[in-house]
C-alpha cells in the first residue's frame, strides 16, 4: 500500500472543560463563611498547522481521531482547574480543509499556516461565582462545556512550480527521475504512476519544484479512471508542461495536445490560461514527426538543458507576476444569533451558543440552578423572541437537548395575584387552558 495520501477524513475533538465547585469556607472562628468553589479549566483547542516537514497524510489513514486534552475540575478555596492543552496537528503545506458536505474551511498553502478547527470546552463556573445580594449561598456550579466534536474532510494539493501533464507511459516519469533527485517508479507500461511525484530541479542558479502527474486520460475531467484525484494536483501548478508522447501508437502529437488541453479546461477552466510549454518526449524512439516548441528525449538526454532552461524562465516570470504572500483565507460559518423556529412537531426551538451553552452547563436537576438558567434565558431576550414567534402559555420550548414549559409574562403576574388569593397553580393552569 502507498505511503502517499492526499484525500483524508478526520475527527477532531476540543477537551471538555472542567466543572465548577460547589463549596462553602469552613474555617475555625468562620461559623458562616461564604461560597469558595473555584472555576474548572477550559478544554484545549485542536489547531492544523501546515508543515512542510510533513510529505502527505498517512497519519489519519488508520488513525483518524485526534482529541485534546481536557481541563481539571475546580476546588474549595477559589482554586481553579489547570486548563487542558491545545493539541497541533501537523498537516502537509497545501491541505485543504472541507467539511465533510464539501465546503472549503481553510486553505493551509504555506508553511506554518494555522487553523483553529474545533474549540475546547468552556469550563464551569464555580459557585463562588453566582453570590449576589439575593443569593448568599449559592448551592450550584456549573458543569463543563463538552469541546466541539468535528468530522472534517482534508484533501492534499500539491505545490509544485511545474506540473508535468501527459498521457500515460508519455516518459514524465523518466524525465523526473533525470532532472532530479526523485526516484519514481518506472516500468513500460500504463499507470505506473499510481501517486504524484515532487522533484527539486536546480539548473544554474535557478531552482524549481517539478510535480510528476500520474497519466491522465480521455474523460479525467468527469471523473474517469482517478482523474479528480489526479487533476487536483495541478491546481496550485504556476505552469504547465505538457508531454506529448511521440512514440504513441494511439494518437499523434496533435490528438494528445488537443486531449490534455481539452481535459485541463473542463476541469478547471482558468488552467489554459497559465503559462504553458509543449513538449514531445521519448524523441529517441519517436515514431511522428513533430513541428512543436521543443522535443527532448530523457534516455539520451537530448535538449534536457534547454528544457529545463525554458521550464525556469516561464517559473521565474510566473513568480514575478504573483501578488505578495497576504496569509492564508479561512472560511467559518457566520455564528448566528438567537433564532426561535418552530420545529415539525410543533415545538419551539431556540438556537443560538449563548442559550445552548447556558442550558448544557447546569445541573437542572437542581432548582436553585434551574431558577438561575431560567434568569440567565430572560435576561438573553429568549423570552421575547418566544413571545414575538407566537409562542403561547404551556408551549414546549427546546433549547439544545433539554424541554422545558413556556411561562409568558402575563402568567407570572396574575400567578403572584393568584397565590395571595389563595389559588393553587394547577387553578391558574387550568384557567389558562
Amino acid at each position: 500500500m502507498s505511503d502517499f495520501v492526499d484525500e483524508v477524513q478526520v475527527n477532531l475533538r476540543g477537551g471538555d472543560g472542567g466543572a465548577g465547585c460547589v463549596s462553602f469556607r469552613r474555617e475555625p472562628h468562620v461559623p458562616h463563611g461564604g461560597p469558595d468553589g473555584g472555576d474548572g479549566g477550559r478544554g484545549g483547542d485542536v489547531w492544523l498547522i501546515a508543515d512542510r516537514n510533513t510529505a502527505s497524510l498517512l497519519a489519519f489513514r488508520d488513525h483518524p481521531h485526534r482529541r485534546a486534552t481536557s481541563g481539571k475540575h475546580g476546588s474549595g478555596k477559589r482554586q481553579h482547574g489547570a486548563g487542558g492543552e491545545d493539541l497541533m496537528v501537523h498537516v502537509p503545506v497545501g491541505s485543504v480543509v472541507k467539511t465533510r458536505e464539501g465546503s472549503v474551511l481553510a486553505d493551509l498553502t504555506h508553511d506554518a499556516d494555522r487553523f483553529l478547527a474545533v474549540h475546547g470546552g468552556q469550563g464551569g463556573k464555580g459557585n463562588a461565582r453566582f453570590l449576589s445580594n439575593s443569593r448568599r449561598a449559592p448551592s450550584f456550579a456549573e458543569q463543563g462545556e463538552y469541546g466541539e466534536d468535528e468530522w472534517l474532510r482534508i484533501e492534499l494539493k500539491l505545490l509544485a512550480d511545474a506540473a508535468l501533464v501527459g498521457f500515460p507511459n508519455a516518459g514524465k516519469s523518466t524525465l523526473i527521475a533525470a532532472l532530479s533527485a526523485s526516484r519514481p517508479k518506472i516500468a513500460d507500461y500504463p499507470f505506473t504512476t499510481l501517486i504524484p511525484n515532487l522533484g527539486v530541479v536546480r539548473f544554474g542558479e535557478h531552482e524549481f519544484v517539478l510535480a510528476d502527474i500520474p497519466g491522465l486520460i480521455e474523460g479525467a475531467a468527469d471523473g474517469r479512471g482517478l482523474g479528480h484525484q489526479f487533476l487536483r494536483h495541478i491546481e496550485r501548478a504556476r505552469v504547465m508542461v505538457v508531454l506529448v508522447d511521440l512514440a504513441s501508437l494511439e494518437h499523434t502529437p496533435e490528438e494528445q495536445e488537443r486531449i490534455l488541453l481539452s481535459e485541463l479546461g473542463k476541469y478547471r477552466p482558468e488552467l489554459i490560461d497559465r503559462p504553458r510549454l509543449v513538449v514531445g518526449s521519448r524523441a529517441d524512439v519517436a515514431v511522428h514527426e513533430y513541428d512543436g516548441e521543443l522535443s527532448i528525449s530523457a534516455v539520451t538526454r537530448s535538449n534536457l538543458d534547454r528544457f529545463q532552461g525554458e521550464v525556469a524562465r516561464l517559473v521565474e516570470e510566473a513568480r514575478a507576476a504573483e501578488p505578495a504572500n497576504e496569509g492564508f483565507v479561512v472560511l467559518r460559518p457566520e455564528q448566528r444569533g438567537l433564532v426561535v423556529e418552530r420545529d415539525e412537531d410543533g415545538v419551539w426551538r431556540v438556537h443560538g451558543r449563548a442559550a445552548e451553552r447556558t442550558v448544557a452547563m447546569m445541573d437542572l436537576n437542581n432548582p436553585e440552578a434551574m431558577a438561575y438558567v431560567q434568569h440567565r434565558l430572560r435576561r438573553l431576550g429568549v423570552e421575547k423572541l418566544l413571545a414575538k414567534a407566537g409562542a403561547k402559555q404551556g408551549d414546549v420550548v427546546r433549547v439544545g437537548p433539554v424541554e422545558m414549559e413556556y411561562v409568558d409574562a402575563d402568567y407570572i403576574g396574575e400567578a403572584r395575584d393568584a397565590r395571595r388569593h389563595g389559588e393553587t397553580d394547577q387553578d391558574l393552569r387550568d384557567r389558562y387552558r
